[in-house]
C-alpha cells in the first residue's frame, strides 16, 4: 500500500515539474469527487480562446472564471450522460464516424485545412491534445443526443402557422442580419435593471464579444455571442421589431423573451429577394423551432441535474 502511495506521489510530482516554472499545481474545484485543477482551467481557457480569439482582450481573472464554469458544466454533463446511458441502455462508444465528422467540422470552422495541420497547432503544453478535444466534442454530442431522446416528444410544431409565415414573405425583398447575442437571466438577489446596466457597462468597457463570453448563458457565448446570418421571419415579433430599423453596428435595447433577456448587436445587413421553395423553407423553420425548443429543454434539464451535484470551489 505504501509503495502505491509513493508511486502516486511520484507521478503527481512529475506532472507538477512538467509545468512551467511559474505554475503551482493545485485543486481549484471539486464537482462531487471529480477534481478540476488550475492547470485544467488554464488549458480550458486556451481552448476557449481558440474558439473565440476576442477572449484574449479580457483580464486573465475573467478568462479563468469563464473557463472554470465551462469545465464545471462539462463535468456535470459527462456524469449525467454516463448515468443516463445506463438507464437508456445506449453505448457511448458508438457513433465514432459521427464524432469524427464533428471533429472535422470543428477544425474546419477554425480555418484548418486538415486534421494534421490542426494537430500541429496544438503544440503548447497548456493546449488540449486532439484526443482531449475529441472527448469534449463527444460529451456535447451525447448531451444533445440525450436531450433529443428525452424531449423530442414534447416538441410542439405548428405547421399551419409556419406556412403562414412562408406565404407572407413569398417573392418580396427581405433583409438578413449578421448578428451576435448576449442572453442572460435575472439574478435572484438583483433587480433586472441592475443586471442590464452591468452588462451595458461591460459592453462599453470590453466590447460586445467579451461581454458575451462573460455573461451570456447561450451556447453562442463560446464564440463571443456570434449567431451568424438570420432572417427576421424566423424570430418572434418582439425580436423583429427591435431589429427592423437597426443599422450595421447598432445594438438593440434589451429584449425579453420568456425568462430570458437578450441584447443583439447587428454586424452586417444584406438584402435578398425571396424566391420561396416552400417545402425547403418549411423544413428550415421546423428545424429552427425544434432546435429552439430543445435548447430550452437542455437548459431546464441541466439546471435540474446541477442541483444533485456538490460543487466545492477554492
Amino acid at each position: 500500500m505504501i509503495r502505491i502511495i509513493l508511486f502516486l506521489l511520484l507521478i503527481f510530482n512529475l506532472l507538477s515539474s512538467s509545468l512551467t516554472a511559474n505554475t503551482k499545481l493545485y485543486i481549484n474545484t471539486k464537482v462531487n469527487n471529480e477534481i478540476i485543477t488550475n492547470y485544467d482551467i488554464e488549458k480550458e481557457g486556451n481552448y476557449l480562446k481558440k474558439l473565440n480569439p476576442d477572449l484574449i482582450n479580457l483580464e486573465e481573472k475573467k478568462i479563468f472564471r469563464i473557463a472554470k464554469e465551462s469545465l464545471i458544466n462539462e463535468k456535470i454533463k459527462e456524469s449525467v450522460i454516463i448515468n443516463e446511458s445506463k438507464i437508456q441502455n445506449y453505448n457511448l462508444d458508438e457513433d465514432e464516424e459521427v464524432i469524427e465528422q464533428i471533429l472535422k467540422d470543428f477544425y474546419t470552422q477554425l480555418n484548418f485545412q486538415n486534421k494534421e495541420d490542426f494537430i500541429r497547432s496544438l503544440k503548447n503544453e497548456k493546449e488540449y491534445k486532439i484526443d482531449e478535444i475529441k472527448q469534449k466534442l463527444k460529451i456535447e454530442f451525447f448531451w444533445n443526443k440525450l436531450i433529443y431522446t428525452k424531449y423530442r416528444n414534447q416538441v410542439k410544431i405548428n405547421k399551419p402557422d409556419l406556412m403562414k409565415k412562408i406565404d407572407k414573405f413569398e417573392n418580396v425583398e427581405t433583409k438578413e442580419y449578421f448578428v451576435s447575442e448576449i442572453v442572460f437571466r435575472k439574478d435572484k438577489d438583483k433587480d433586472i435593471n441592475e443586471k442590464i446596466n452591468q452588462i451595458k457597462s461591460s459592453i462599453n468597457e470590453i466590447g460586445f464579444s467579451n461581454t458575451a463570453n462573460t455573461y451570456s448563458i447561450s451556447e453562442t457565448s463560446k464564440f463571443g455571442g456570434q449567431v451568424g446570418w438570420i432572417n427576421l421571419n424566423n424570430y418572434p415579433e418582439r425580436v423583429q421589431n427591435s431589429l427592423i430599423n437597426k443599422k450595421e453596428g447598432d445594438l438593440t435595447n434589451v429584449i425579453q423573451v420568456g425568462n430570458n433577456y437578450i441584447f443583439i448587436k447587428v454586424k452586417e445587413i444584406r438584402t435578398k429577394k425571396i424566391q420561396v421553395d416552400k417545402k425547403a423553407e418549411l423544413d428550415k423553420l421546423i428545424n429552427f423551432e425544434t432546435n429552439n425548443q430543445l435548447n430550452r429543454f437542455s437548459k431546464i434539464f441541466f439546471d435540474k441535474s446541477k442541483i444533485n451535484y456538490t460543487i466545492n470551489e477554492k
